[in-house]
Order: structure tokens, then C-alpha cells, then sequence
């Protein structure tokens, strides 16, 4: 029984995404599902311990495997691997792009499986960079937690692997289904690991659901027809493999910027009030929901067709898929940040306002989303804009303007700390954010000869027009509804009053679309009528090109 479970589970997650949008639609949903689940570990999380030393520890846990593996495996797979493996593919050289995969899986988890051993030896030296200002108490928490969180990057190393060679066969399913799993295992270490040995267990927990990221894509891989070949003699004379890594560094040299952008918040919030990472990291979860929704499930969707577009020189074509996909990202995340700064308050106290995390944890937690949230359309574009150049393979452009970019925002930081506190490390990250996106705009525009900025900038104009539009009618909504209820003290008032504007701003948004003519939204309805109610399409609705990124 449990082998035909196995066998129908990896047929299911084997069949290919046809277009872009069924297979962003496919990722949106399992990323609801597993924000859904995240949310759950937050209030779990601040419910149990609050914002307090415990969660700080915790966060700062997670920068060393955090650093570690974005430096050697997103840097290999989002820059090289998936576009040298697409190649082989359109190519028909399977061969060489398993033996590729091999290599690649073979160097990754012994540099890695190497790093992690030195990390765990040297976790109290590097703690004390990270976290300078937290007591010796605490200090030694992130320590024990740091240790044994190293073993997690192993595992999501032979993950990642798995997912690129996925994405390369247009098979999101299992790709997709992989970070709910990762958030059950944290759930797990919570609610089982924790009461049994105390605060290790929630490091426990991460390891225990990297575990399962690894092995949800196991079967969709093996059915893939990939089996696993070790070639050490001829892994450092081939010049796919060393390909790879000559294009892995300049973007794992990015990552590793944005790790230390990240890295550089661990720090500053270690000196401040107790807490104040956990406050930061809280209110960034909450304002990514929509990034991991939109902007990363539409950049990931579209990489390869990017990648195909670039290996056939069809410039025109890489710029309208590039330009439809970027409307898409912000026809969602437009109004969705805005909503978020709107109604800010009721986000933080519906997801978070339980147990120890108290009244003065939501006003801190809900003032840092503000800021963050100003940033999203940009935080949203990034990965698109990126995986465009990835996809040209021109991986140091966009490390360049990320160094320059987190070098604005750790500069910025020490002269908002004084004023601001924790808001100060939100207000840097956005700016950082929003200049790290106007850069990739420009220096892409002016590497695409085909560019026009008329057909990307003026669709988006009626977009940002219906969000200020609905914003407002939301705020006023907002309004009636705390002047018709006397005292917002309970659970359902808060989620009534949330829902109640979210609804009101999202149909009004709607409705300034159509009346606006936003041809996103015809998109969304044609999809909705034709991919899932399975409607029958008209002539003049069938001309669709599932390679042009059409729904």
C-alpha cells in the first residue's frame, strides 16, 4: 500500500506546468499553504515564548546555515545549474545532464558537509560576531541552537538539487509541495521536540523538516529517470561542472551579500531591547507572504522560459515575457502591500496576539511591517529581474548591484538606530530594497536592445492608479467599521474588521480594473474560466503560446 502510494505521489508530482501561469498558479497555492502553515509556527512561536530572549536566539541561530547555504547551493542552481541544465535538455543531451546533476550534487555536499564541520567547531567564535550584544546566557543558546541547525543546509542542499532539475522538466508539484513539509517539521520541534529538551528541540525541529524539503522531491526525481553517478576522476576535468561554479560565484557572492545585509541586522538588533530580532524577523515573515506568492512563484515559473528565450537569442520575446510577468507580480502585490500597511495592526494582532506576545509586542511588531512593507513591489521584482540575467548567464551584474545596495542599507543603519531602533533596521532594508531594484531596471534596460519603456511602465501606471484608489476606499471602511464597534477587545472583532476591509478593498480594487481595462485582470479571468473552471475557450480565445508565458 504504501509502495502504490509512493508510485501515484510521484506520477501526480512528475506531470509538467504547461504554461507560466498554471504553473505559478500551482506554486501560489502550495506557497498559501505553507504561509498558512508559517503563520501557524509564528503565533506558536510568540505564543509560547514571546519576543523575548528565547526568539532571539532562535533567529540569530539561523544566519551561519542561512550563509551557508545560500553560498553554495542557491548561488549554483538559480544562476547555473537550471540554465546550463535546460540547455542539455533543449539540446537532447539527458546524458550529460545527469552526469551534470551528479557533479553538481557531488561538490555541493562535500564543500558543504566540510563548511558545516567547521561551523559546529568554531559556532562560539562566530556567535560572537553575529550576536555581540547579547548576554552570555543568551550567547550561549545561539550557540547549541547554531550547531546543530548546521546540519540542516545538508539536507537542503540535496534538496535544492532535486527541485532545479524539476524546474528545469517544468515539474513544480513536488518542487512546490516542499516548504510545507519544511514548516511541519519546525511545527514539529515546537509543539514535540521543545517540551522533551528544551529550546534545542526548535533547532531539532529545523533539521527534521529540511529532512522532509529533501525527501517530498525525491520520488518526482527518480521518476525523472535520474540515478546517481559519482564520476570523482573526471568530476574536476568537466567543463560543465567547472562552468557551473565559474557562474555559481559571482551569485553566490550576491546571496552572500544579502545574507550579510541580513547578518548585518543581527547584529545592530543584538544591542538594542530585548527581543528586537524577534520583532524584525516576526514582521518580515508577514510582509514576504505576498513576495513568496507572487514575485517568487512568477520568477520561478517563468526562469525557464526566460532561459529558453536567451539560448535562442529571441530577444523580443525575453523582453515581453519579462515585462508581462513583471505586470502580474505587481497587479497582486500593488494593492496587497498597501492593504498590509493599511490594516498592519490587525495583520500582527490576528496572526501573532497570543499567549506571551503581548500588546506592547504588537505595536513594535506592526510599526517595523510599515516600514518593510513600503519596499515589497520592489522585494518582489528583484528575483524576476535577477533570474533575467541569470538567464543570460551574467551572474555578476546583479551581484554588483546587490553588494552596492546592502553597503547603502548597513551604512544607513547606524545613524537611524539612535532615533528609530528596531524601525530603523526596516526603514535601511527597504531602501536597500528599492535601490537594489531601480539598479537591476536600469542596467537591464540598457543590456536589451528591444526595451521600450512605454509598453512596461504605462500598463503599470493603471495598476498603481486602482491600488490608491482602493487603498483609500479601504481605509475609509476601515474607519466605519472602529467607529460602528465600540471596543476592538476580542479575536473576531479584529479578524471581522481585517476581513471585512481586505473584501471592500480587494472587490474595489477589482472593479477600478475593469472599469480601467487592466488587461492582468482579463488575464486572471480567462484563466480562472478556461484553465480551472475548464470552460471551453472560443477561436479568438485559443491562440494563446504556452512559450510566450500565457495562463
Amino acid at each position: 500500500m504504501v509502495k502504490r502510494w509512493f508510485n501515484n505521489f510521484s506520477l501526480w508530482t512528475s506531470t509538467p506546468s504547461k504554461t507560466v501561469g498554471s504553473a505559478a498558479l500551482l506554486i501560489a497555492v502550495a506557497s498559501v499553504a505553507s504561509r498558512f502553515l508559517g503563520f501557524l509556527r509564528d503565533r506558536i512561536l510568540a505564543s509560547q515564548f514571546g519576543a523575548g530572549d528565547t526568539l532571539d536566539a532562535y533567529y540569530a541561530a539561523f544566519r551561519i546555515p542561512d550563509l551557508l547555504y545560500s553560498l553554495l547551493v542557491l548561488g549554483a542552481l538559480s544562476a547555473a545549474f537550471v540554465p546550463i541544465f535546460t540547455e542539455f535538455l533543449a539540446e537532447k543531451k539527458e546524458e550529460e545532464a545527469w552526469k551534470l546533476t551528479s557533479g553538481t550534487l557531488y561538490l555541493l555536499l562535500l564543500f558543504l558537509g566540510g563548511l558545516s564541520f567547521l561551523g559546529i567547531v568554531f559556532a562560539p567564535w562566530l556567535t560572537d560576531l553575529i550576536a555581540p550584544g547579547f548576554s552570555p546566557e543568551k550567547m550561549n543558546t545561539v550557540v547549541t541552537l547554531t550547531r546543530v541547525m548546521l546540519l540542516s543546509p545538508i539536507f537542503l542542499a540535496v534538496s535544492a538539487v532535486f527541485g532545479g532539475v524539476l524546474i528545469s522538466f517544468k515539474q513544480f508539484a513536488a518542487y512546490s509541495l516542499a516548504p510545507i513539509f519544511y514548516n511541519v517539521g519546525i511545527i514539529c520541534g515546537v509543539l514535540f521536540f521543545v517540551p522533551f529538551i528544551g529550546p534545542v528541540g526548535l533547532a531539532w525541529g529545523v533539521v527534521f523538516g529540511s529532512f522532509l524539503h529533501m525527501m517530498t522531491q525525491y520520488p518526482s526525481l527518480r521518476r525523472s529517470g535520474f540515478h546517481f553517478k559519482l564520476h570523482s576522476i573526471d568530476i574536476w576535468k568537466d567543463t560543465t561542472v567547472r562552468k557551473v561554479i565559474r557562474l555559481m560565484i559571482p551569485r553566490s557572492l550576491g546571496l552572500a551579500v544579502n545574507q550579510i545585509s541580513l547578518l548585518a541586522v543581527t547584529v545592530f538588533a543584538s544591542t538594542l531591547a530585548s527581543g528586537s530580532l524577534a520583532v524584525f524577523t516576526l514582521a518580515n515573515n508577514i510582509q514576504s507572504v505576498p513576495l513568496g506568492l507572487f514575485g517568487i512563484a512568477f520568477s520561478v515559473a517563468v526562469f525557464p522560459s526566460l532561459s529558453f528565450f536567451a539560448a535562442k537569442k529571441r530577444e523580443e520575446d525575453f523582453f515581453m515575457i519579462l515585462t508581462e510577468t513583471s505586470r502580474r507580480i505587481l497587479f497582486f502585490v500593488l494593492p496587497l502591500s498597501l492593504f498590509i500597511i493599511i490594516f498592519r495592526a490587525q495583520f500582527v494582532r490576528v496572526i501573532l496576539g497570543a499567549g506571551n506576545f503581548d500588546w506592547e509586542d504588537t505595536i513594535l511588531t506592526f510599526e517595523v511591517l510599515k516600514f518593510l512593507a513600503i519596499s515589497l513591489f520592489a522585494q518582489s521584482l528583484i528575483p524576476l529581474f535577477a533570474r533575467a540575467f541569470f538567464a543570460l548567464q551574467n551572474t555578476k551584474t546583479p551581484f554588483y548591484i546587490a553588494l552596492w545596495s546592502a553597503l547603502v542599507q548597513i551604512i544607513l543603519i547606524p545613524f537611524l538606530l539612535p532615533k528609530y531602533s528596531v524601525l530603523g533596521l526596516a526603514i535601511a532594508f527597504s531602501v536597500g530594497s528599492i535601490l537594489n531594484f531601480v539598479l537591476l531596471y536600469i542596467t537591464l534596460r540598457k543590456r536589451l536592445a528591444s526595451w521600450n519603456d512605454q509598453e512596461f511602465l504605462i500598463p503599470i501606471l493603471k495598476i498603481l492608479f486602482a491600488t490608491l484608489c482602493s487603498a483609500l476606499i479601504a481605509q475609509v471602511s476601515k474607519s466605519i467599521f472602529a467607529l460602528t464597534i465600540n471596543e476592538l477587545d476580542t479575536f473576531a472583532k479584529v479578524f471581522l474588521q481585517l476581513m471585512t476591509g481586505l473584501v471592500i478593498g480587494g472587490v474595489s480594487f477589482v472593479a477600478i480594473c475593469h472599469w480601467l481595462k487592466v488587461d492582468e485582470l482579463t488575464m486572471v479571468k480567462r484563466f480562472l474560466l478556461y484553465k480551472i473552471l475548464r470552460q471551453p475557450e472560443t477561436a479568438a480565445l485559443a491562440e494563446d503560446h504556452p512559450e510566450r508565458g500565457d495562463w
